[in-house]
């Protein structure tokens, strides 16, 4: 899994339902070895850190090879990385293969997965498509957050190499589709297992302990 792209951006405002709204979504990239450090990527700044950022969320990475996909459904071809929000873009990324907790090694540094990623409004912001968010979901293949266990250097062309796959733990993929796939059936058990995960982020931990409650 090679990383093909890092991707940064400051708070820039954007119109939204004529309101003048802050957001870091305009990632762009950048060159050379940039330092990840325990809250963000050097360079990178959040706009809304009640809902984006912290150590929990500190890495956002997607998949490269998913970009021809979305450049046909939205008929765009000129999204290049980074349009997603991510920093990282990774040559393949398979959120069915990584499980919340799978620790990985990228150039110096140590990352570990924390919980898929949940699209907002301001996707559609990013991408001019109001529909996009919705779209993105029923992909359920979103992407995954890191926390940074350890800091370090990192320049496109590093390997992403897993070092420690959590075995008694769910995929990225597989948490994310039960929460947001209305077919999917075994709810229950997706969430209680993930609920003794201790490396699951704790906004996941929040949605999906209410879920259980409703149902």
């Amino acid at each position: 899994m090679q990383l093909v792209s890092i991707n940064v951006s400051k708070p820039k405002d954007a119109d939204y339902n004529g309101e003048t709204i802050q957001t870091g979504i305009f990632k762009k990239p950048i060159q050379g070895k940039v330092l990840v450090k325990t809250l963000n990527i050097e360079g990178d700044k959040q706009a809304d850190l009640e809902n984006h950022g912290g150590i929990h969320k500190a890495v956002y990475a997607f998949a490269h090879d998913r970009y021809d996909h979305w450049r046909d459904a939205f008929n765009d071809p000129g999204l290049t990385a980074g349009a997603f929000g991510e920093n990282l873009t990774i040559a393949t990324l398979d959120e069915a293969a990584i499980n919340i907790g799978d620790r990985f090694r990228l150039g110096d540094c140590i990352l570990e997965v924390s919980q898929p990623r949940m699209p907002c409004y301001k996707l559609g912001i990013a991408l001019n498509n109001t529909r996009a968010p919705k779209q993105f979901t029923k992909s359920y293949r979103t992407g995954v957050y890191f926390r940074v266990i350890q800091e370090g250097r990192i320049e496109a062309g590093d390997e992403l190499v897993n070092i420690h796959q959590h075995e008694d733990s769910v995929s990225v993929n597989t948490l994310f589709r039960a929460l947001f796939d209305k077919d999917y059936q075994d709810t229950h058990t997706v969430f209680t297992k993930a609920l003794s995960v201790t490396e699951l982020a704790p906004e996941w931990r929040n949605v999906i302990s209410d879920r259980l409650q409703v149902n």
